[in-house]
This record gives structure tokens, sequence and C-alpha cells, in this order.
């Protein structure tokens, strides 16, 4: 019996041994490296529900940086493809649905015609559904607020486009936006981009004194993943700006 039993916990060992390895190179600012570890768990564990999430948010996260518009499809498409994964594993995970919505917004900003407007109909249901899922889970709210923060401020042309494809024009506003940025800002207040997005919002909102705020805010916090210092950088710019 033992005989049968160790190969399945040495895997076991191995796949948490990964896991931590993917972890630790997340924290040190090296995602390309994370994203090879956990395709390296996947190829031993194919349903591994955290590394398929995690893959799927890394190839949304580093698809912004490619350098052609063809480069950053192929990424937000990896994204979308292993999200779906990561769904038919578990339909009802939160972070499943979320990274699902973070790929579609992201193909959505290089996207047009039909692809767009898809693309943007199924940011507004899976976020909905990762709010639901999970009523704590702050990137739900954060792509949520982003969802209404980009359609509120459609051109008429877009807004056409998208009132035939949901038959009736979707409901988007940007207290909406202010409201759910709010949310995650309440249950994770080191997020950084969700500052800059929030503020960005307040702008629009002509209160340049409360965007103003949550920049100097930002920019006083600990830079926790890489991408925090590109958002610093914005922050800064943004300042000046809103001054």
């Amino acid at each position: 019996m033992l005989l049968l039993i160790l190969p399945f916990e040495n895997d076991a060992q191995d796949i948490n041994g990964l896991l931590k390895d993917a972890q630790q190179l997340e924290s040190a600012f090296k995602e390309p490296e994370a994203l090879q570890k956990y395709l390296d768990i996947i190829r031993v564990q194919p349903n591994n529900l955290t590394a398929l999430i995690k893959i799927s948010e890394l190839y949304s996260i580093l698809g912004k940086h490619q350098g052609t518009k063809d480069k950053q499809k192929e990424y937000y498409g990896n994204a979308r493809v292993y999200a779906q994964k990561a769904l038919s594993v578990n339909a009802n995970s939160s972070d499943a649905n979320v990274v699902m919505a973070l790929a579609m917004g992201r193909m959505a900003l290089i996207s047009s015609g039909d692809e767009k407007i898809k693309a943007v109909k199924d940011v507004k249901s899976y976020s909905e559904k990762g709010v639901q899922l999970d009523p704590n889970n702050y990137k739900a709210y954060h792509v949520l607020a982003k969802w209404h923060y980009e359609v509120s401020d459609l051109n008429s042309v877009e807004k056409w486009l998208v009132k035939v494809a949901y038959e009736a024009l979707p409901k988007a506003s940007l207290d909406e936006a202010i409201k759910f940025y709010e949310k995650s800002r309440q249950l994770n207040p080191s997020f950084l981009l969700n500052y800059l997005e929030l503020a960005k919002s307040y702008h629009r909102k002509d209160n340049d004194k409360k965007a103003v705020e949550l920049l100097e805010t930002m920019l006083k916090m600990p830079v926790k993943m890489s991408e925090d210092n590109n958002i610093k950088a914005k922050g800064r710019k943004l300042l000046e700006e809103y001054r």
C-alpha cells in the first residue's frame, strides 16, 4: 500500500514546491519566469485551478508590455484560453470569472467592431459573477468599475454598436464606476492601480481635489508588484495635470 501512495505524495510535494517557487518569482517582480513555473505545474497537473488562474492573469498583465498589437492579441488570447480552462474546472470560482473578465477587458481595448462589442459584454457578465460569487473579491469590483468607467464614456457610434449587441444600451455610469472602485479600495487599500483609476474617475467627475488626494496617497505607498512602478509614473503625470 505504501508503494502505491508514495508516488502521489511526491507529485503533491512537487506541485506545492512549484507553486511556492512561482509565488516567490512573482514577489520578486519576475512575472515571465513565474508564468513559466505555473505552466510547468499544469503540465504535471492540468486541472490545477490556482495555476490556471495565475497563468491567465499573468498573460493579461504581460500582454500590455508586448511590442506589437498582434503579440498583445496573442497574449490576451492565451489569457482567455486559460481562464476558460479554469472555469471548466470550477465555474463557481470567483477568481476564475475575474481573470476571464480581465482577459476580455484587455482584448476589448485593442479590438474593434463585433469582437470589441462581444468582449465588452463579457467583461460585465464575468466581473458581475465574480462579485456575486465572492463579495470580498477586490479584483472583481475593480474590473467591474473599469467596465462602467469605459462604457460610460463611449462615443455615439460605439454606443449605437453596443445598443445593437445588447438589444438595449447597458446601464453604465461614472457614479457606479466610483462606487465599485471605492469598494475595491475598501477591500484592499494597498492596490495601487485602483487608486490611479479612481483618481481618473474623480477627475472626470470634476472633483480634482479628491483625485489629487488619491494620487498623493498612492505615490507614498510601497511598490508590491512590478507594474506598480509604471502606475506611479502615470500617477505623477496625472498629478501635474490635475493640480
